[in-house]
């Protein structure tokens, strides 16, 4: 296994911990006394966790360790980092007056990424190859619920989560749009043909 790759499932183990402590700061709001270096511990691992996404897709380009197995897990570990953040903290409260990602906004991600992963089994087993390139409202939808995240932990009280939640809705509904086109397409065009 490649050092970008234990990188990777180094990111997945991160994850469960991360959860621990959102949940013991979301605790400790609920008895109406918050620990903030809760808070800052699980915030630092979120940081933590999501910059090691960077470091091994570098490790992986510059010492040439692709591999099919790293293609596989990377993807899987962002959205296993982001997924839990956005379920976690709408599940406790992280401040007075609720505090938290709207529980809509967590069904949301889940119902649209169940539904992608559908669409790839669909598409697989209907052209027995799955096309795709990344999009750039994938990519603005990530940036945008990863910021949603950001607000809720960082607590900036200029606005309540709601509304980066809503930005973020719409590019989550605007990406799932263009999957939905996209895999339509593949269906379309049926098996793949082999020379």
């Amino acid at each position: 296994m490649t050092l970008a790759s234990k990188i990777t499932l180094g990111r997945i183990f991160l994850v469960p911990v991360f959860a621990v402590y959102v949940a013991r700061y979301g605790l400790t709001v609920e008895a109406g006394s918050p620990q903030e270096k809760l808070r800052w511990i699980a915030l630092s691992l979120f940081v933590f966790a999501s910059a090691t996404d960077g470091v091994d897709g570098w490790i992986a380009r510059r010492f040439n360790q692709r591999s099919k197995f790293g293609a596989f897990i990377d993807p899987l570990a962002d959205k296993f980092l982001l997924i839990t953040a956005i379920v976690f903290l709408s599940a406790f409260p992280w401040g007075a007056h609720d505090w938290r990602i709207p529980p809509w906004f967590a069904w949301l991600v889940i119902t649209r990424d169940t539904l992608i992963v559908i669409g790839i089994i669909l598409v697989k087993k209907h052209a027995r190859q799955v096309h795709y390139s990344p999009h750039w409202t994938g990519k603005v939808c990530t940036v945008t619920q990863m910021f949603a995240v950001g607000w809720v932990m960082l607590k900036i009280g200029h606005l309540p989560p709601v509304y980066p939640c809503l930005v973020a809705a719409v590019f989550t509904l605007w990406s799932a749009f263009h999957y939905y086109l996209e895999a339509s397409r593949q269906l379309r065009r049926g098996p793949a043909t082999h020379p």
